[in-house]
C-alpha cells in the first residue's frame, strides 16, 4: 500500500482549529495515540471513561492505542474487544426493568469464543480467565474453541476433537472433565494435559461449585453455567464445524 501524508494536517486527519483544542495539555491526535494503559492514568479523573478502559485492560488489551484501526486487530484481539464490551456494567445488567424491591435476575447468555488467546501473551491469559469468570458470575455460560492448555485445564467440560488435523480429524476423541480427558490414551490433548495437571497437582476450585449447578445438555455434550467449556482439537480438526452442530442443539 502507498500512503501519502497530507501536507496540511501532517497525517493527524484533523483541522488546525480542532488540534488547537486541548485537554490536560493534549489535543485529540495526541490522546488517540495513547495506549489503553496510558489513557487510564490520563483520564483518572473521569470515571465514566476509565470504567470502559479498565475493561479493555482486564482482557489483556492495555497495549492497544485508542485510535488504532479495527482492521489492524488480530482475530483474538477482536474477540477480546467484544468480550470487554460485555464486561461493562450497563451490558451485564441490561434487560427488562426490575420492579422496586424485586430481586434482580441474572441474564442467562451463551458466549462462544474461537481461540480468544490468539496473539495474547501467556502472562495475560489469567486476565482473560478472570474476565470469563465475571461473565459466568453474571449468569452467562461460555463455550471456547481453544488450544491453550491454561484455558483448557480450567474448563468444567472438554470436548476433544481429532485425533489429527484435516481429513484425519473431525472425530470426538475424548469428552469429560480435564482429568477425564487427561486419562485418554488416544487424545493428544490428554497427553499434554496429563503432564500439566501432574505438575500442578491441583484442580481449579470451581470444580465443586460446578457440580452443584444445573448444566446445559446439548446433544452429545454438556456445558456448565459455572465454568468455561472447551472444544479442543488438532489445528484444522474441524472443531468450528462441530461446534456449530453442538450450539444449535443447546437448550435451557
Amino acid at each position: 500500500d502507498v500512503e501519502l501524508i497530507c501536507e496540511e494536517c501532517k497525517g493527524t486527519r484533523y483541522k488546525p482549529t480542532v488540534l488547537d483544542v486541548r485537554y490536560h495539555g493534549k489535543n485529540i491526535h495526541e490522546v488517540l495515540n495513547l495506549t489503553v494503559k496510558e489513557a487510564l492514568r490520563f483520564f483518572a479523573e473521569a470515571p465514566k471513561l476509565t470504567e470502559k478502559l479498565r475493561a479493555l485492560e482486564e482482557v489483556g488489551l492495555g497495549y492497544l492505542r485508542l485510535g488504532q484501526s479495527a482492521t489492524t486487530l488480530s482475530g483474538g484481539e477482536a474477540q477480546r474487544m467484544k468480550l470487554a464490551a460485555h464486561l461493562q456494567p450497563a451490558n451485564r445488567e441490561a434487560g427488562r426493568p426490575v420492579p422496586a424491591g424485586a430481586p434482580r435476575v441474572k441474564r442467562r447468555m451463551l458466549y462462544i469464543f474461537d481461540e480468544p488467546t490468539t496473539g495474547l501473551h501467556f502472562d495475560d491469559v489469567s486476565k482473560l480467565l478472570s474476565a470469563f469468570r465475571r461473565l459466568i458470575d453474571a449468569g452467562g455460560s461460555i463455550v471456547v474453541i481453544e488450544h491453550n492448555l491454561e484455558v483448557i485445564k480450567t474448563a468444567d467440560w472438554v470436548i476433544d476433537l481429532g485425533p489429527e488435523a484435516g481429513s484425519a480429524g473431525g472425530l470426538v476423541v475424548a469428552v469429560g472433565t480435564p482429568e477425564d480427558v487427561a486419562k485418554s490414551e488416544a487424545s493428544h490433548t490428554g497427553r499434554f494435559l496429563r503432564e500439566m495437571l501432574a505438575a500442578a497437582n491441583v484442580r481449579s476450585p470451581t470444580k465443586k461449585r460446578c457440580a452443584q449447578r444445573r448444566k446445559l445438555r446439548p446433544t452429545g455434550a454438556r456445558f456448565s453455567t459455572r465454568a468455561p467449556s472447551c472444544v479442543r482439537g488438532a489445528p484444522g480438526a474441524q472443531s468450528e464445524e462441530h461446534l456449530a452442530r453442538y450450539s444449535v442443539a443447546i437448550r435451557w
